[in-house]
């Protein structure tokens, strides 16, 4: 099967799944989408706008509050400041935003939730009252919970501070900084702070009984950075592409890398690990399948982005509706997806360099027995995923550089004889010999005289 064309079935599959979705989870109206190789591969959307059979049916291009997924936008913006060299992750707050009371919280911890700032505003319940400005939001007062870097803490104020960063820094709203700078040269022209031509009402719906109550929509000010846009699964879905790997001009693929790794374990007592953040970005373990992405969650809305790192597919998904297990439910469309439709491997061809032969085969680090293969233009010492596996490119003649792994960034050197032959490799002090404990490889401590015994 061309996985750039899904089986019909799998569609039907997925409609199916999403309506029973709707229906059983009492939500007014759902939409959601499948992005492959930067394209909407399926996208669906069920219910109507005010949850009524006679209302006016959602479609791929409603509206809906997206959330906190606001916060990777507000990330991608700081890292450009940062790859700009306008500021480094390890600046305190105070030196861009003086006056913020966050103490020695840096940049990199904000965005990593690691800064200790506290979760929430101090006035009424921001998400549901109208947001004032930074200074009467810093003054009310704002606090740090704990220690910065000792633990993962979800902060929407911290959020509400990156935001005033960005601010301070371009001299223009963070939302204009947004729009010119990652909306507009991504397409995303249904990405707004407020509602605007077809959009979903907000709704709660009560526990017990098939009633709605209508939920309040608003400038949130301050701490609009936190959750205040809304999209499309369409626009979402030029989102999901970026974060993919797709990301064009906007970032450096490195930076985009840098971003998507765990920095911060979300620890919940009892339960193994399998969500951490990164840099505006959440991270989960899904059976050993590690999927990027965010949630989101406001007053009559809740939304989901997410992409799985090795089929590079992802899902964007909408509810208006406050509470309910959309989330969980939801996202397994994108393993469904994942199983239904794999992708075709790519065929094998013979695009090896014969001038690194002389370093494969098996090696000793002291007595163990490891492996060197050559990999596409990678070296690979150990197997991967196990142990001290870790692949290495070629940074200059016989100097390789760990990519991952226990040896990420650490060097690597070809130790040759003086007829040119190869003797040995120097890992970062550790010493790899064709003999265990070759004693003309010069081990470092020396080998024993008498040798083997």
């Amino acid at each position: 099967m061309d996985s750039d064309t899904p089986d019909p079935a799998t569609g039907r599959h997925l409609d199916r799944r999403l309506a029973a979705i709707q229906r059983d989870s009492r939500l007014p109206s759902v939409a959601a989408g499948i992005v492959r190789d930067g394209r909407l591969a399926w996208a669906r959307a069920v219910g109507t706008l005010d949850g009524r059979a006679t209302g006016e049916p959602a479609d791929v291009d409603t509206q809906y509050r997206m959330g906190s997924i606001t916060k990777t936008f507000v990330a991608v913006a700081v890292m450009r400041l940062r790859d700009a060299g306008r500021l480094d992750l390890t600046d305190r707050f105070e030196v861009h935003v003086p006056g913020s009371r966050l103490g020695d919280a840096t940049i990199a911890q904000l965005l990593s939730h690691a800064a200790g700032v506290q979760a929430e505003t101090n006035g009424p319940w921001w998400e549901r009252t109208p947001g004032g400005s930074w200074g009467e939001l810093v003054a009310s007062p704002v606090l740090q919970r704990f220690r910065a870097g000792r633990r993962f803490h979800y902060s929407n104020v911290g959020y509400a501070g990156l935001g005033e960063l960005l601010a301070r820094a371009h001299g223009e709203s963070w939302f204009d900084v947004v729009r010119r700078d990652l909306l507009a040269p991504l397409g995303m022209r249904r990405t707004t702070t407020r509602p605007t031509g077809k959009a979903a009402p907000g709704w709660a719906v009560h526990p017990f009984a098939d009633v709605l109550l209508p939920e309040p929509e608003h400038d949130a000010g301050a701490m609009a950075p936190a959750g205040q846009l809304w999209t499309t699964v369409g626009d979402l879905a030029a989102w999901a592409a970026f974060a993919a790997g797709d990301t064009g001009d906007v970032l450096a693929a490195d930076t985009l890398a840098e971003m998507i790794e765990p920095h911060v374990v979300g620890d919940t007592p009892g339960q193994p690990w399998t969500v951490a953040h990164g840099l505006g970005w959440q991270v989960w373990n899904v059976e050993g399948r590690r999927q990027v992405g965010h949630g989101g969650s406001m007053p009559g809305f809740l939304a989901g982005l997410r992409v799985d790192v090795e089929s590079r597919d992802g899902l964007v998904s909408f509810t208006n509706s406050t509470a309910g297990p959309f989330g969980p439910q939801v996202s397994a469309l994108l393993g469904d997806f994942i199983e239904r439709e794999p992708r075709v491997p790519q065929p094998w061809h013979a695009a090896g360099d014969a001038a690194v032969l002389d370093l494969l085969g098996l090696w000793h680090w002291g007595p163990t027995v490891t492996t060197a293969r050559a990999v596409g233009e990678h070296l690979v010492l150990g197997e991967l995923g196990a142990g001290r596996g870790s692949r290495f490119a070629r940074v200059g003649p016989d100097e390789w550089l760990g990519l991952d792994g226990y040896h990420l960034g650490e060097p690597l050197r070809v130790v040759r004889r003086p007829d040119g032959s190869v003797a040995s490799l120097d890992l970062q002090s550790f010493r790899f010999t064709r003999t265990p404990y070759d004693p003309e490889a010069d081990v470092p401590g020396g080998v024993a005289e008498a040798g083997w015994q």
